[in-house]
C-alpha cells in the first residue's frame, strides 16, 4: 500500500520553516495563513495509519519514519497535513509530528514526489 502524492507549490515562507528542520505539508486546499508555509500536494487517500518503521520519499530522498504523534494520522487522512521532523527521535515532540530518520534535509519544488510506502 502506498500514500502517493506530488508537490504542486511551496508557500512563501517555506523555506523558513524548512531552515528550522521541518517540512509542513498540506493539501492544495489548506487555508492561506497555512499555506505560506507549507509544501502543498494533491489529495491522496491514506490507506492506513503511518507508523515507525514505514518508508516516505520527499523529493529524491527516502527517509524511515522513527515516530509519529498522536494527531498526525488523523490530521494526514483529513487534510494531508502533518509536520516531518528530521530528528530520527524515538519519540514524536508534537501530536501533529512524524520523525524520520535519513540522510539530510530534501530538496523539494513543484513536481516532486511525496509518498509513504505501508507494508
Amino acid at each position: 500500500m502506498e500514500y502517493k502524492t506530488t508537490v504542486t507549490k511551496l508557500g512563501e515562507i517555506y523555506g523558513e520553516i524548512f531552515e528550522q528542520g521541518m517540512v509542513v505539508v498540506f493539501n492544495e486546499n489548506a487555508p492561506e495563513e497555512l499555506a505560506e508555509l507549507s509544501a502543498l500536494h494533491t489529495a491522496a487517500a491514506l490507506p492506513r495509519n503511518v507508523k515507525p518503521g514505514d518508508e516516505v520519499t520527499l523529493g529524491d530522498k527516502r527517509y524511515v519514519v522513527t515516530a509519529v504523534g498522536s494527531e498526525a494520522n488523523h490530521t494526514l487522512s483529513k487534510m494531508g497535513h502533518c509536520t516531518f521532523v528530521f530528528t530520527g527521535a524515538d519519540k514524536a515532540e508534537l501530536d501533529g509530528h512524524i520523525a524520520l530518520k535519513g540522510d539530510g534535509m530534501p530538496e523539494l519544488k513543484p513536481g516532486s514526489p511525496f509518498e509513504i510506502y505501508l507494508p
